[in-house]
């Protein structure tokens, strides 16, 4: 390995000099900039190209449930800590065809967490899962069915926060 000591990289204080090579690094004042803030263009350019079209979805601008990119999730929370996914794709798959299910497990114990999301395609499908579900005995437990994402407050939602 050969090292070229031509540039020792000591410059005069208020002397500037920029190098835009291989690692986008540029000097300035004396100290080396690296990373997103050293490039010369602003940031309307960092967003060119195919890099600035992200998915959204549509907004009607009301409150209720938030469609995912995807579908339409639920919170399923009280699960039993013994029970699986089949049980759950089971006892929901009779609203709909169920697109996806995840059922957190505690790393520690290897048990379920105690909630879990289901997501169904259409919006009807799920809002009859959680009218019949939400309440409903599942394993010896008492299920709460709601939408995972929602715009503004649902009805009859209230804080989970206990009073102080």
């Amino acid at each position: 390995p050969t090292m070229d000591f031509e540039d020792d990289g000591m410059r005069e204080e208020g002397q500037e000099e920029e190098k835009g090579g291989k690692g986008g690094a540029k000097t300035v004042a004396g100290r080396k900039v690296k990373g997103r803030g050293s490039a010369d263009a602003g940031v309307e350019s960092r967003y060119k190209g195919k890099d600035g079209q992200f998915e959204s979805v549509e907004n009607d601008g009301g409150k209720g449930p938030a469609k995912s990119v995807e579908g339409w999730i639920l919170m399923v929370t009280g699960l039993h800590e013994e029970a699986g996914e089949e049980d759950v794709h089971d006892k929901f798959s009779d609203f709909g065809e169920i697109k996806n299910l995840q059922m957190p497990l505690d790393r520690r114990t290897g048990f379920v967490k105690g909630y879990s999301l289901v997501e169904f395609e259409a919006k009807k499908e799920a809002s009859d899962a959680i009218e019949a579900m939400n309440g409903a005995e599942f394993m010896e437990q008492t299920l709460s069915v709601d939408w995972a994402f929602a715009k503004g407050a649902t009805k009859g939602r209230q804080s989970t926060r206990r009073a102080t």
